[in-house]
């Protein structure tokens, strides 16, 4: 059986989580070990975690991560983790105490450049390694993009949603891999520098 831990990849869009997390998972479709992807049934731009170089795993697509406490699994792997709630995160701490070994990937900061709820509820569960990936700026092509820009009708997006607000990946919106200094984030409230003082 596999060592019962905690995997978490990181990053924006285009950063290679997908593919990071078909070479950890791909593996096992070759062995008796068993275990299943799931994947936000939000997310409907692919049919299975596929990685812009084409490496492909299948998936299951789930509204909710309870699903997987009914499959008798070793591994659960887990796409645009992003996209689930932080209820799900919940279900993942349930998994972690059965001896399930979960791998999660996804988008770490929303639209607004902060951690997504789920995500940041993944990291407190103290997992036993985390990958950050950084990305090509889809402006500079630095190889420092930290950012996913939202783009609405080919502009960025500063209207400010909720906060760990996981926009549809259906075609309504653009994305792109941005650097710090490229991104453009909606207006934040910032502190008095004399709040320091």
């Amino acid at each position: 059986m596999c060592a019962v831990d905690l995997t978490v990849i990181l990053g924006p869009m285009k950063s290679g989580k997908s593919l990071e997390l078909v070479s950890l998972l791909s593996p096992l479709q070759y062995t008796n070990v068993r275990h299943r992807v799931y994947q936000s049934a939000r997310h409907v731009r692919d049919i299975g975690v596929v990685s812009r170089s084409g490496a492909a795993l299948a998936t299951v697509k789930t509204t909710s991560l309870a699903a997987a406490l009914d499959e008798e699994v070793d591994v659960v792997g887990i796409d645009e983790v992003h996209m689930f709630t932080v209820e799900d995160m919940a279900v993942v701490r349930v998994l972690l105490q059965r001896g399930t070994r979960v791998v999660a990937a996804g988008i770490d900061l929303d639209h607004r450049g902060e951690m997504f709820a789920p995500v940041r509820a993944l990291l407190e569960l103290g997992p036993a390694t985390v990958t950050y990936r950084r990305a090509v700026c889809d402006i500079c092509r630095d190889f420092t993009a930290v950012y996913t820009q939202v783009l609405e009708h080919g502009e960025p997006m500063v209207r400010v949603l909720p906060p760990s607000t996981a926009l549809p990946d259906d075609g309504t919106y653009t994305y792109e891999a941005r650097c710090r200094d490229c991104a453009v984030l909606p207006a934040t409230v910032t502190v008095p520098t004399q709040a320091f003082a």
